[in-house]
């Protein structure tokens, strides 16, 4: 057993569409960041950089959009860089994800399958 657990779920809307690189490896890279509103409507939403790579890459570029609604599985670290004009080292928060489930469609499109899944939410309710 590991002696640390690094691990981290995200449920949110995507902010944008991702922005997926292909590299000369054959390797794939999405990025993407995700809102997840808090409880209350006066505060402000939470946002998270998210990367994924292979085919987890592949299912976000497929599928993903703007306003898709997602959950993640991840592992919280950071994206370190040199800065080209300055030289400095920089670093920024970002969630490697390993698993992702899409959960809903961007808001417009959920509004036309509304009686959609209001019907199969009936069809599998417990009675």
């Amino acid at each position: 057993m590991s002696d640390y657990l690094n691990r981290i779920t995200i449920v949110g809307r995507c902010g944008q569409n991702p922005d997926i690189r292909y590299f000369e490896s054959g390797s794939v890279k999405a990025s993407i960041s995700v809102a997840v509103r808090p409880p209350y409507k006066s505060e402000t939403a939470l946002w998270f950089d998210l990367i994924a790579w292979g085919s987890t890459a592949e299912v976000i570029a497929n599928y993903v959009k703007k306003g898709t609604q997602i959950s993640i599985l991840g592992e919280f670290g950071f994206d370190r860089w040199t800065d080209k004009n300055s030289g400095a080292m920089r670093s920024k928060p970002v969630v490697t994800v390993q698993t992702i489930e899409l959960l809903g469609s961007p808001r417009s499109e959920d509004k036309s399958s509304l009686q959609e899944e209001q019907t199969i939410s009936l069809a599998n309710a417990n009675f």
